[in-house]
């Protein structure tokens, strides 16, 4: 079938650029799946009108390859209208994206240029529109025709981490293949195209702890047992590479910090076996005796120690706690220890986890021991009475010195040192009564009126002696007591009743209730009709509180019962080193106005040392100012002075005066001098004669040269080297040296120049004719 005006256009795909494929498809349909349609008609034969529908080509896309930088534009792909016959009368247009800065067309030819580099990533496809129109005219001849051209992509973006660095954690001592994190790379190439976009992970450092899936970047723990004790973190670096991991793919890297977190795996540790404690047998309970700690390197929860005793002998003695910042196990002292009695305690601790990961049992059990040894110091105690309280009668009017009764009390220390007694002067201020101080036999220095005073109370203190040592008081039942050294007893007391139930009698002590709560005695019933007051603190002053008035109520177990509330007068006293009384009365207390003689023993010794500093920076000063060396008049002596200037050896000359050592007598006449050239020299010595020049035979010359030599004043007194320019007989034109002139040209004779020949004219006329007018000249002046 013949084609006739069919407005087609067609499309050519350009293959632009190496191994890169491009395709566009070209349908041809026969039922006008282009949007132009053009009818035409014809008359047949016989007068029927033909009516046809025109058969357009159908594209859908162009390619073109990008990040191109080639000089030349690239060619894209050709437009073709069949209406074009080639004769220049059909004009191309080119609209849409990039048409006319991009894009451009040959309105000719129909071809299509990429004038810019194109990346697809910027922008990856392209909606043109090209149409044919009648060059004169503009007029289409064809419907417009949209296609589209797509940037085809290279391999030119590299995979790129965009949440790095990583953190990670995974529990130490995990199984080999525990997942750790994930990583994930992005590439910005066209995943549908080629292996531009597909990625694969590998591990360049952490190995071999760590590996990562090649496909989906899932980091995982690669060895077993992997400790946080021993390391805690590890650098993994990830890489991830496009064309499939191949050759010549582009990659990126990220790093991951991956942490190993603690899990319960160490079991506590004590660092000794054996803990050596001690404590004084005079400390209180509560008193810390030591401490000790097992070891634990898990953290947290997982390091916590709890710690118990589980046996020894001192489990009631001692108790234990734990210090919450410290996390130590501290020993404490339960009840008081005797070092009489028992010296060494032993107890047994056990610091166990108190919480265990049941995953780890079999690594138990999560627990140590540790023996404790507590041995008991000796403490020095002071003497202990036999009683209490004593009670002694004596007849009135008896006679100085009877016998009133014996008090005894002994040292508890193993040393059982001797006691001495005495009776406080507070106690029996009118001194009625001694003791002897060895056995403790209290007797009366005078006669006693009981109708005067019917009770006296007295206290007796006992105490160590040759020692320094503490002393303990025991007194007789008495409302009045003197307080000047502290202890924690400080007195019991007892009670009279004038009733008569002879040993049926009973008291009972207690403190009245508006003192009940001081913060300064408490009272202790002994429930044998005495009571013990006792002191609850330290530092009572004078200045503050001289006296201390204590409400005491006394009940008796008569029927019906008695009570009575008495005041107990404690006063301080002002006492010396030996527990005597100085003053019990109210006195003022004036600090004194000047310095106590220590200070000014100190002040004085400041102003002695200021003086000698003051007197020794003075003589220094003196001192500096004398010479280093002192010259005495009677102190002359002859000097060597040394002079590091070496000379010049032997062939120095010029040092010093030769002729001055070798001919003493010359250093009275005239000495040459040294620094400059002499213009005269010194005249041979007669007697010797000059050897000529045409001289016999050498060795005369060098004899004369030699006896010459010996006989110069000025010649040096080693022997040197001697250089003369004399040739010796044998020679025809003998000495040409002028080293053997030793006076002036004049004594030269040239005449034999002008018997050499031809070849010695020049010289014969340059020095026989100077000679020649030099004798004229001297014979002259001898005429």
């Amino acid at each position: 079938m013949r084609r006739e005006g069919l407005g087609l256009l067609r499309a050519f795909l350009v293959l632009v650029g190496v191994s890169a494929l491009c395709s566009v498809t070209c349908l041809l349909s026969s039922k006008g799946h282009v949007s132009l349609h053009r009818h035409r008609q014809r008359t047949g034969k016989e007068g029927q009108v033909l009516h046809r529908s025109k058969r357009g080509w159908v594209w859908n896309q162009f390619f073109v390859i990008e990040e191109y930088t080639g000089p030349d534009p690239v060619l894209v792909g050709r437009l073709h209208s069949d209406v074009d016959s080639g004769d220049g009368n059909i004009k191309y247009i080119l609209s849409g994206e990039g048409a006319g800065t991009i894009f451009v067309i040959d309105d000719k030819t129909g071809n299509i240029h990429a004038t810019k580099t194109l990346d697809r990533e910027e922008q990856a496809q392209y909606t043109l529109t090209a149409q044919a129109v009648a060059r004169d005219t503009n007029k289409p001849l064809e419907p417009p025709s949209e296609f589209i051209v797509k940037v085809q992509d290279i391999n030119d973006n590299p995979p790129e981490f965009l949440h790095g660095p990583y953190y990670a954690s995974v529990p130490e001592m995990s199984n080999v293949g525990t997942s750790v994190m994930q990583v994930t790379a992005t590439d910005a190439d066209d995943p549908t195209y080629g292996n531009s976009a597909r990625l694969v992970y590998s591990i360049l450092q952490g190995q071999p702890y760590f590996s990562v899936e090649p496909q989906t970047g899932i980091i995982r723990t690669a060895l077993p047992s992997m400790d946080r004790e021993a390391r805690q973190e590890y650098d993994v670096v990830i890489q991830a590479k496009d064309m499939g991991g191949h050759m010549g793919g582009l990659s990126g890297t990220t790093e991951v910090k991956i942490t190993l977190t603690d899990v319960n795996d160490n079991p506590p540790k004590f660092p000794q076996s054996v803990y050596p404690m001690s404590i004084s047998e005079d400390k209180v309970p509560g008193e810390e005796v030591g401490r000790l700690k097992a070891k634990d390197p898990d953290l947290g929860d997982n390091g916590l120690v709890k710690y118990n005793i589980i046996d020894g002998d001192g489990m009631g003695i001692f108790e234990l706690s734990t210090d919450s910042e410290t996390r130590e196990a501290v020993i404490k002292l339960k009840k008081t220890v005797d070092y009489e009695t028992k010296r060494l305690y032993t107890l047994k601790v056990e610091g166990s986890n108190p919480h265990v990961d049941p995953q780890f049992l079999a690594w138990g059990p999560y627990k140590d021991e540790a023996t404790i040894k507590i041995s008991v110091e000796d403490a020095d105690e002071p003497p202990v009475f036999i009683a209490h309280s004593y009670t002694f009668e004596v007849e009135e009017n008896a006679p100085e010195g009877t016998l009133v009764g014996r008090v005894h009390a002994k040292d508890t220390d193993v040393a059982n040192n001797p006691v001495s007694y005495r009776i406080p002067q507070y106690t029996d201020v009118e001194q009625f009564f001694s003791i002897n101080p060895e056995d403790g036999m209290i007797t009366t220095t005078r006669p006693l009126d009981r109708e005067t005073q019917a009770w006296h109370n007295i206290s007796v203190s006992a105490k160590e002696t040759g020692t320094l040592h503490m002393s303990s008081g025991e007194t007789n039942p008495a409302f009045l007591i003197v307080l000047c050294v502290f202890f924690q007893l400080i007195e019991t007391v007892s009670a009279v009743d004038k009733d008569e139930m002879a040993n049926r009698q009973h008291f009972t002590f207690s403190l009245a209730p508006e003192v009940a709560h001081n913060h300064n005695f408490s009272l202790k019933d002994n429930r044998d009709s005495t009571a013990s007051i006792y002191v609850l603190r330290k530092g009572f002053s004078r200045l503050t509180q001289d006296v201390y008035f204590l409400p005491v109520e006394i009940n008796d177990n008569g029927f019906p019962a008695m009570s009575s509330t008495n005041t107990l007068t404690i006063r301080v006293c002002s006492c010396d080193s030996k527990d005597t009384i100085l003053s019990c009365n109210v006195e003022p207390y004036v600090l004194p106005a000047g310095l106590s003689t220590g200070a000014l023993i100190a002040i004085l010794a400041c102003i002695v040392i200021l003086l000698a500093i003051v007197v020794l920076f003075v003589a220094l000063r003196r001192q500096k100012k004398e010479p280093l060396i002192v010259f005495e008049e009677e102190d002359i002596r002859e000097n060597i002075i040394t002079y590091d200037d070496e000379g010049g050896g032997e062939e120095d000359t010029e040092a010093f005066d030769i002729a001055t050592l070798q001919n003493p007598d010359g250093a009275n006449g005239f000495l040459p001098r040294k620094d400059i050239k002499p213009e005269l020299q010194y005249p041979i010595r007669p007697g010797i004669g000059r050897p000529a020049a045409n001289s016999v035979d050498v060795d005369d010359f060098i004899k004369t040269r030699i006896a010459e030599a010996d006989s110069d004043p000025t010649a040096p007194p080693y022997d040197s080297i001697q250089i003369y320019g004399y040739e010796g007989r044998g020679s025809l034109a003998g000495s040409l040296s002028s080293l053997e002139s030793v006076t002036t040209e004049s004594d030269l004779d040239y005449d034999y120049l002008q018997s050499w020949g031809p070849r010695f004219k020049k010289l014969a006329d340059l020095y026989g004719t100077k000679d020649c007018s030099i004798n004229d000249a001297d014979e002259g002046e001898d005429s």
